[in-house]
C-alpha cells in the first residue's frame, strides 16, 4: 500500500482532507504502512448503528440516525483510541479512527464513509450491491482491507453478489452487523466490528465474507438462520475460514486465491431477470410456467432432497423443458441445510437430462 495514494472519499467532508493530510508527516508523526493498517468502512446502515427514539404516540423504535456513529465512535474508547489518534493531527477532523490495542503485529486505522440514506437491508436493492462495488474499485489501492456495516436481513444476499462481482480480488471485504445497536450496553456489536476490522486491516483473506459471532463465513455459503440470537449466520455445507476466540484461527488451506495475477476489477453489469422458485407438493403447472415467462432468464429452483422434482407430472417437466430450451439457464439446488444435488434417484436424474445445471452443495435454506 502505497501512504501517498491521492486516492480520496467524496463521502463527508473530513475524509478527503485526512486521506490528504497523509501523504505527509503530521505532527512529526509519519504514517509507516509497517506499523499500521487502513480499513475503509463503508456504513450502508443496519442495527449496529441504529439509535433508540421515542416519538409521541409510540413507545419507541430503533432508526437510522445519520452521522450518529461515525461522531459516537470518537468519543467511545472501547472502538476508537482518541490519544493516540492525536498523533496524525491536530484537527480531531482529520484524524482517523484507530482501534485500541489489539495485540495484531500493525495498528489499525480505519476511515468510515457513511451512506446517505443510511437503509434497513430489506430495503437493499441492486443499486446498493453497485454502489458497494464502486466504491471499493474506487478506493482499493489505498486501503488494506475493506468492512461493510450492513443490516443482517440481507447481508447474505450482499455478500454472495459481491463475491461475483468484485473480480480478481486480492483483499479481504468483509460484512458485518449486530443484532443489538453497537451502543447498548449488552450488544454483539461491538466484538463484530472489531473482530471484521482485524480480519480485514491485518489477516491475507482475498475474499467477500460474513464475519459474525466470531466466526468467518465465505459470503457466498452463509446465511442467516436466526433472528434472535447473536449466532444469527451460519455455512452448512462450507466450515468457517476463520475463527476467533482467544487465539485467531484462520483456515488459510481454504480460502480461495486467484490462479493469476490479474488487475482487480468490479462487473456491475448486473441481470435483474433471476429468481427463486422453490417447489411445493401442490404447485401446479400454470404457476410454474407464469413463473418463468419473459423477462426471466434465470432460475434458481429449489428442490426437494437430493434435487428432486415430481418427475411424474409431465406438465410441469414440459414446461421446464420449453424454458430451458429458449435459453432460461436453471440452475438446480436443494431446499435442504446440508448435503448434496445427486442424480442418483429418478426424480434427480430427470432434471440433468432436460439440461438443468445440478448445484451441488449450495443450498436453499
Amino acid at each position: 500500500m502505497d501512504s501517498g495514494s491521492s486516492d480520496t472519499l467524496p463521502a463527508r467532508p473530513r475524509l478527503p482532507r485526512l486521506l490528504e493530510a497523509q501523504k505527509s508527516t503530521i505532527n512529526s508523526f509519519e504514517f509507516d504502512p509497517q506499523k499500521h493498517a487502513r480499513v475503509l468502512v463503508l456504513y450502508t446502515g443496519g442495527t449496529i448503528g441504529m439509535k433508540w427514539r421515542v416519538t409521541e404516540g409510540n413507545s419507541g423504535s430503533y432508526v437510522p440516525e445519520p452521522h450518529y456513529l461515525c461522531e459516537a465512535l470518537k468519543h467511545f474508547p472501547h472502538l476508537h483510541d482518541r490519544l493516540y489518534s492525536t498523533a496524525f493531527a491536530a484537527d480531531d477532523e482529520l484524524r482517523p479512527l484507530v482501534l485500541p490495542d489489539t495485540h495484531e503485529p500493525k495498528k489499525i486505522l480505519y476511515f468510515i464513509k457513511e451512506y446517505d440514506p443510511l437503509l434497513d437491508s430489506s430495503n437493499m436493492t441492486v443499486q446498493e450491491w453497485v454502489q458497494i462495488a464502486d466504491d471499493i474499485q474506487q478506493h482499493y489501492e489505498a486501503f488494506d482491507g475493506f468492512v461493510v456495516l450492513h443490516g443482517t436481513d440481507t447481508m447474505s444476499y450482499t455478500a454472495s453478489a459481491l463475491s461475483f462481482m468484485l473480480q480478481n480480488l486480492g483483499k479481504p471485504v468483509i460484512l458485518t452487523g449486530s443484532q443489538i445497536p453497537v451502543f447498548e450496553v449488552r450488544s454483539d456489536g461491538r466484538d463484530n466490528f472489531v473482530g471484521a476490522l482485524i480480519l480485514a486491516g491485518i489477516y491475507k483473506i482475498p475474499e467477500v465474507c460474513v464475519y459474525f459471532n466470531h466466526k468467518l463465513f465465505r459470503g457466498n455459503r452463509s446465511t442467516k438462520t436466526d433472528n434472535a440470537s447473536f449466532d444469527a449466520f451460519a455455512s452448512p455445507n462450507c466450515r468457517p475460514l476463520a475463527e476467533v476466540g482467544i487465539q485467531i484461527y484462520v483456515d488459510y488451506d481454504s480460502i480461495f486465491r486467484p490462479h493469476k495475477l490479474s488487475q482487480f476489477s468490479s462487473f456491475t453489469a448486473l441481470n435483474r431477470d433471476v429468481a427463486i422458485l422453490r417447489l411445493f407438493p401442490s404447485i401446479t403447472a400454470s404457476t410454474v410456467k407464469t413463473f418463468l415467462q419473459p423477462p426471466i432468464l434465470g432460475c434458481v429452483l429449489q428442490t426437494y432432497g437430493a434435487g428432486n422434482i415430481m418427475a411424474r407430472s409431465k406438465d410441469i417437466m414440459d414446461v421446464l423443458h420449453e424454458a430451458h430450451s429458449r435459453g432460461v439457464i436453471i440452475v438446480n439446488i436443494s431446499q435442504c441445510s446440508h448435503g448434496v444435488v445427486n442424480p442418483a434417484y429418478e426424480t434427480g436424474k430427470a432434471l440433468a437430462d432436460l439440461g438443468i445445471v445440478p448445484g451441488h452443495d449450495m443450498h436453499g435454506s
